[in-house]
């Protein structure tokens, strides 16, 4: 059965999605731009943006009771391929160890003006 997933911790969806869904010991995550949930604003800069994603991807994870070590596949959009360096360097920072299978994209424009947008699949 088809689990709705949300939590004060990440941004609302700014749109008709769910920040995730659970199904059959699979949630998947909408992906996450740099809102802060507590301000509604985004940080400056791609290091810092990142680092606001994985928080609210962690904050989504923890509603629905997974961690980063259940995460198997992400996928990472990026406003600029320059800045892919440093945000994979944060992004590493969130998985030390056994990595999930991920893949990158440079695009034209993300929401809100966003430098990156990740979302996430996490298996039980």
């Amino acid at each position: 059965m088809k689990k709705i997933i949300f939590t004060e911790n990440a941004p609302k969806a700014i749109g008709p999605y769910s920040q995730a869904i659970e199904i059959n010991g699979t949630l998947y995550i909408s992906g996450q731009v740099p809102v802060n949930p507590a301000t509604g604003k985004m940080p400056e800069g791609i290091k810092e943006q990142t680092k606001q994603v994985m928080e609210n991807i962690s904050a989504i994870l923890t509603e629905a009771g997974y961690t980063f070590d259940d995460v198997v596949k992400s996928t990472c959009l990026l406003s600029d391929m320059d800045n892919f360096q440093a945000m994979n360097e944060v992004y590493g920072e969130y998985y030390k160890e056994n990595p999930p299978a991920r893949a990158a994209y440079g695009v034209v424009k993300l929401p809100l003006g966003a430098m990156v947008e990740i979302e996430t699949i996490a298996v039980k």
